[in-house]
């Protein structure tokens, strides 16, 4: 422990864990941001269109291979350091991207921006374990949680409103403010540790080396395998060398004492259901994030900001039911709330399934509502029983697995999005038609065109007058149902997670008012990550 002197007091606790969670707030707002305006950077910069998609890959992919190394990087640096750092980095890499000059530069800081930011999302979930007694974990899972769901929600009209005001840079630079204020808070009240710079030299290069080779190649192949086919040449050499790497990684880490990643924790089986149901949340929750605006802009034609304000009902919903699932989850075992929270998205996801060309904000309320009301029971119940009853030395490096899993559910889902998006459309299009030329009505109410119109086409094929005038209807209403088919497969996905949960209780199930098992009186004090003593029990967890 540290001494009296160290440890801060609680308001002192609340606002750094504050200044944390600003700090994740920032790195994932980023993603959002920027994907608003790529077509902006891309004109700025002269980046070629093949090449775009990499100003967001290259984050993403450093940002995969932070997440699961913040267990380590924690211990070494203590988790007050590694957040100033990270979260210094991360401003400083913001403000290097806005002084980018050419494709290559940014790309450089982009990278930086991601490795940086990915450790701030599971530091900030350790953290709720770790400063808070367990009375006090909900409240602040909520806060973490709500800041890290809401992010994506508001960063389409934040991003949209930043484009059509200002100029891309500011994409960036509006980081720079919390950053700084961020950094100063952090420093100044999360617990001051003793930082361990000689467990840097015990890591296991080789494990370090498979694990970014696996998650990199895992990304790059989940990024081009909906275009360039998920049998390609390529893709399959990609995949293959991400199972490879991912197999030798998982063997050395078993074996090595300290291993880069503590994975055994997967043999709890708390924590491994609570991991399986991240990943299905992050799928349902990249892959609404994504099918929303691909709709709103390619079939409706809003842009930016306007797909932004209609997607603020996601976010209204989320903090308007943050209370209640907080009281909820005080009283009420983790399994009944969390199997409530994925029903009640999965609803929501299905109901999206039945959009037609002509929905709208009317048409997308109530299903957004339903997935915003869902949410902080999918996040909050499986947070706490993945990590609530964890020993304190193995819960820096479980965060960080538990969240690697909601981003892996995220990359692949959106793979498996654009995957159905590619294919479903072209044999919707040509059924929609064939349809037509039947002069079916109901198709032609579908696709947007007057009854008295289908009624006049003659029988038999199109002439190419009227096929030439369907033809933007046609793809319209192809991509729609298209669209439909993916909100319907991440709908089942997420209703399929529900048979894990029975599964998921222990002997004092988080969330019930019961004593966690980590301490006897239920009461977790700030502890030390690293320092005199803690050594041995790290190694042995």
């Amino acid at each position: 422990m540290p001494p009296a002197e160290a440890r801060p007091s609680r308001p002192a606790v609340w606002l750094g864990f504050l200044a944390m969670c600003t700090g994740m707030f920032m790195a994932i707002l980023d993603v959002q941001i920027v994907a608003t305006s790529l077509p902006n950077i891309q004109q700025a910069l002269g980046i070629p269109p093949d090449q775009m998609s990499w100003v967001q890959t290259a984050y993403l992919i450093a940002e995969v291979i932070a997440i699961p190394l913040t267990g380590v990087l924690m211990r070494i640096l203590t988790m007050r350091w590694l957040f100033v750092i990270a979260t210094t980095v991360f401003t400083l890499a913001s403000l290097g991207c806005a002084a980018s000059d050419s494709f290559g530069t940014l790309i450089l800081w982009r990278v930086l921006q991601g490795f940086a930011g990915g450790t701030l999302i599971p530091a900030v979930f350790a953290a709720v374990f770790l400063l808070f007694p367990s009375r006090r974990q909900g409240i602040a899972t909520t806060l973490a949680g709500v800041l890290a769901v809401l992010a994506p929600t508001v960063g389409p009209i934040v991003g949209g409103w930043i484009t059509e005001t200002w100029s891309w840079h500011w994409l960036f630079l509006i980081n720079l403010a919390p950053g700084v204020v961020a950094v100063l808070l952090g420093a100044a009240l999360l617990p001051r540790e003793r930082m361990q710079p000689a467990a840097a030299r015990s890591l296991d290069l080789v494990s370090l080396t498979l694990l970014v080779l696996s998650l990199t190649s895992l990304e790059i192949a989940l990024k081009e395998a909906p275009a360039a086919s998920w049998t390609s040449g390529p893709v399959l050499a990609l995949l293959a060398l991400a199972v490879s790497a991912g197999a030798g990684f998982v063997v050395r880490c078993l074996k090595a004492a300290p291993p880069v990643v503590e994975l055994r924790s997967f043999a709890d089986r708390r924590f491994a259901i609570g991991c399986l149901l991240s990943f299905v949340l992050g799928i349902g929750l990249f892959g609404s994030v994504y099918l929303m605006p691909v709709f709103l802009a390619f079939v409706r034609g809003h842009n930016a900001l306007e797909i932004g304000t209609i997607m603020l009902v996601t976010g209204v919903a989320q903090l308007l039911t943050a209370p209640i699932a907080v009281a909820a989850e005080q009283r009420l075992g983790a399994r009944l709330l969390t199997g409530f929270g994925f029903a009640l998205f999965a609803a929501g996801l299905g109901f999206s399934a039945l959009q037609t060309p002509a929905t709208d904000h009317d048409g997308m309320f109530w299903p957004q509502v339903l997935r915003g009301v869902a949410i902080m029971f999918c996040l909050l119940p499986p947070t706490r029983l993945a990590l609530g009853h964890l020993p304190e030395a193995r819960v820096p490096d479980a965060s960080g697995l538990f969240n690697l899993m909601r981003n892996l559910g995220g990359a692949i889902g959106l793979a498996l999005i654009d995957t159905v998006i590619y294919s479903r459309s072209p044999g919707h299009a040509a059924a929609l038609l064939e349809r037509l030329r039947a002069q079916d009505a109901e198709a032609g109410r579908f696709i947007g065109i007057p009854a008295q119109m289908i009624a006049a086409l003659p029988p038999g094929p199109l002439p190419p007058q009227a096929e030439a005038m369907l033809a933007p209807l046609l793809e319209k209403a192809a991509l729609t149902l298209a669209i439909n088919d993916a909100w319907l497969m991440i709908a089942v996905l997420t209703l399929a997670a529900l048979a894990c949960v029975p599964f998921a209780g222990g002997p004092k199930e988080a969330g019930t008012g019961k004593p966690s098992d980590r301490q006897p009186n239920g009461h977790l004090e700030p502890v030390p990550l690293s320092g005199p003593g803690r050594g041995e029990g790290q190694r042995s967890a």
